[in-house]
């Protein structure tokens, strides 16, 4: 069998795209060499060059993550000439944006000052007296802000103090136990 994505005659690893769609299959047959290029895209951009082609299968799963390779490679010109031409219908579309944002919210990492992974959920401790912008109240060194949540950007979460949700910089806090 041909891979699905390249269209070379070895396709030896049944992929599974994730998230899954209701709507669709998510397996497709690809190759080992389609494999590592998928697991890094921004290195295999030129061997990702078929991807102007494979955008155009009839395959949905096969385009979706055609389009998710090229949303990766975008800071190509070639790849944003393609995602400009591409067609999706509102459900390929709608699974390839959350793949695209699945994907980028793994990515995510927040430490805190003493380089200590950050979790939603976690409680931590502010580490120095914090003026807040626009509530009039500073958050004092010492407070404990239980029950965080993460945000898509790196060094910030939210938290409630004094009852107030804000944005922390997660450089002046630590996790507590």
């Amino acid at each position: 069998m041909n891979c699905q994505l390249c269209n070379s005659a070895n396709a030896e690893v049944s992929y599974e795209i994730e998230p899954k769609s209701s709507n669709f299959d998510n397996t497709i047959e690809i190759c080992n060499k389609c494999k590592d290029a998928i697991e890094n895209p921004s290195e295999n951009s030129d061997y990702l060059r078929f991807l102007a082609d494979s955008i155009w299968s009839e395959n949905s799963a096969v385009k979706v993550l055609s389009y998710k390779l090229l949303n990766d490679l975008k800071e190509n010109s070639w790849a944003q000439d393609v995602l400009d031409i591409a067609y999706l219908d509102d459900a390929e579309l709608e699974w390839a944006n959350a793949i695209i944002e699945a994907d980028s919210a793994s990515d995510v990492v927040t430490l805190d000052s003493n380089g200590t992974k950050l979790e939603a959920g976690d409680s931590v401790t502010i580490i120095k007296d914090l003026q807040v912008k626009g509530a009039g109240f500073t958050a004092k060194r010492g407070t404990v802000v239980k029950n965080i949540h993460l945000t898509n950007t790196p060094g910030e979460i939210e938290g409630r103090v004094n009852g107030v949700r804000i944005v922390l910089l997660s450089k002046y806090l630590k996790k507590s136990n």
